[in-house]
């Protein structure tokens, strides 16, 4: 016996089943039913609305072989046969983020060969791989930021059991997997669910589109729809943490926040499947609130993304200023990012004219909650040609950025290809069938760009298959020399991490940085990493005497009692005892 049923409770609605429509009853929450025994898993279905001109996918479809304005397939989730039955989960204290983009991380951009590389993360050392988003959207690739099924992972990647094929192997692998999702609009095309009921705010939008209904009439449900979805992932997709996109543009003047609500009752599914799981916020705000513990008065979030050290490092590694890095770039500014967290923290911010942020209680709030990271998909992807930073910086300022970021006191993340500094840029992408849909992303990334100072020539089209191709990474390049130097780094900088107890020490007023001319001490209890930015050799005082050399990225590395002569653009981290 199947169960069909969709909330809709201000039209009415039939099931469109195996060439007939047949009646469904609606009940006084707003939600109409039908049983049909004889439909089962593999059955393709539809919703027949008044106002639609042909039969709709199911809101909450499991799974759209035919895309995302096609009919829903009935999918039965106990059906695929897990191997993972001895894991027992990966917390995110302790842990090394590895980003990934399903479409773009093998030639093939599928769940199965992406599992076919999964032996190359284990080498590296991580331990957590996060998917950008797999929900279906229309087109066959993009970032999956245009999401309109919430319910079911993208055909093209492999669909439902793709994605449960590379859940348990990487459970077998001992890798945790976070996913990506994308909770604050949906996509330009293929959204459906606001046809059925009330899923959009009258209230206001954001830059992404109509906003979702979280406090006004039908709320509820809506909310519901969000918390059953996040509860899927990690119960029928034995997945072990979610990434929210861009929370700060969920409008919810609830006395109870959504972010509030999930994790309660991701708190309470966690103990009943006896793993953690973890809730990660991409967050504009600089407001601790977000990972605050809900009996210390906050939401309850795990974790949280950090712009301001990605900022701080980029700012000084790089010297841009432009944009958002007008603030950003001393060694002033990194001092405080590595050991507050927030550079902006209610202190003046250019880039928006006011006040921004809330200080981080550096006694009571410890580091792993903020997500850090030297490139991300957003920083590389959002600049105009894709490019990273590898691109531009020399390999020993490279190494230095690296070095600073997997001794920080922070959850560090690296984006894909990022370990052995990858030439291919990841630029953003798009293949909208539609073609004014399409002309309009081209048209206005190019405006964009240009009136940042770009030639718009420069601006790769988002439609062109090139710019999608471009951005796959080149796995063979890994053993070029200078390719297999930078692997080399981040493979002993992941292991450096594990094996001192301070360097996953998380709390931030233990954390002491001193600087000087072009050149940056940051001391983690008995471990010290100091860091020359300067194109020329330099003398950094150490403050105590070190008994060995952990890690140099360079030779020619000198200890000098409580000094140590440092190569240009270079970073060594020591032991004091």
């Amino acid at each position: 016996m199947t169960l069909f049923e969709v909330w809709a409770p201000e039209k009415t609605v039939r099931l469109s089943l195996g060439g007939e429509e047949l009646e469904m009853e609606r009940g006084a929450d707003g939600w109409w039913r039908v049983d049909v025994p004889s439909a089962g898993p593999g059955a393709d279905y539809a919703y027949v609305l008044p106002d639609a001109a042909q039969p709709l996918p199911d809101p909450r479809s499991p799974w759209l072989p035919q895309g995302v304005h096609g009919p829903s397939r009935v999918y039965d989730h106990g059906a695929y046969a897990w191997t993972d039955t001895a894991w027992t989960g990966r917390q995110l204290p302790g842990s090394v983020l590895y980003e990934m983009h399903i479409g773009t991380f093998t030639a093939e951009g599928t769940f199965d060969a992406a599992i076919d590389r999964l032996d190359h993360l284990v080498e590296l050392g991580v331990d957590l791989v996060e998917l950008l988003p797999v929900n279906s959207f229309n087109g066959e690739y993009n970032w999956g930021y245009d999401g309109v099924a919430w319910f079911a992972p993208h055909e093209a990647y492999g669909g439902p059991d793709g994605l449960k094929r590379f859940v348990d192997a990487a459970h077998n692998k001992g890798l945790g997997v976070v996913l990506d999702v994308v909770y604050n609009h949906f996509g330009p095309s293929g959204a459906y669910a606001p046809m059925f009921a009330p899923y959009l705010s009258e209230a206001g939008s954001n830059p992404w589109g109509a906003a979702v209904n979280l406090d006004g009439p039908g709320a509820e449900e809506v909310r519901r729809y969000i918390v059953d979805n996040i509860l899927m992932w990690l119960r029928d997709y034995h997945i072990d943490g979610l990434r929210l996109d861009a929370v700060h543009a969920l409008a919810d003047h609830s006395a109870v926040h959504l972010l509030e609500q999930m994790a309660v009752e991701v708190e309470s599914l966690s103990a009943h499947v006896n793993r953690p799981l973890s809730l990660i916020a991409e967050s504009d705000l600089n407001d601790p609130r977000l990972i605050t513990p809900r009996e210390a008065g906050g939401y309850g979030l795990n974790a949280q993304w950090d712009d301001d050290i990605h900022h701080a490092l980029h700012a000084t590694l790089t010297g841009e200023r432009q944009g958002y890095y007008g603030d950003f770039g001393s060694l002033e500014c990194l001092e405080t990012v590595l050991t507050s967290a927030y550079f902006h923290a209610n202190t003046w911010s250019s880039f928006r004219g006011r006040r921004h942020g809330r200080p981080v209680d550096r006694t009571r709030t410890p580091g792993h909650r903020f997500v850090a990271f030297l490139q991300d998909h957003d920083q590389i992807g959002n600049r105009a040609i894709g490019d990273r930073i590898s691109a531009t910086l020399s390999p020993g300022l490279l190494k230095v950025g690296a070095t600073l970021l997997l001794t920080s006191p922070f959850t560090p993340m690296l984006f894909m290809g990022e370990e052995w500094a990858a030439s291919s840029p990841w630029q953003f992408f798009t293949s909208h069938p539609e073609p004014e849909l399409a002309a309009a992303v081209k048209n206005g990334r190019r405006r964009e760009f240009a009136a940042h100072g770009w030639d718009e020539a420069e601006v790769p089209d988002p439609q062109d298959p090139e710019t999608f191709l471009r951005s796959k990474l080149d796995w063979d390049e890994r053993a070029k020399p200078e390719h297999a130097e930078i692997l080399d780094l981040y493979k002993r900088l992941i292991a450096l991490r594990r094996s001192r107890p301070e360097l996953t020490d998380p709390w931030l007023d233990k954390v002491e940085v001193w600087h000087g001319d072009q050149h940056l001490v940051m001391r983690r209890g008995n471990t010290a990493v100091a860091v020359n930015f300067a194109g020329a050799p330099q003398t950094v005082s150490l403050r105590d005497v070190p008994s060995k050399v952990l890690l140099a990225t360079s030779e020619g590395v000198v200890l000098q009692r409580d000094r140590v002569e440092l190569p240009a653009e270079s970073a060594v981290v020591v032991a004091y005892r």
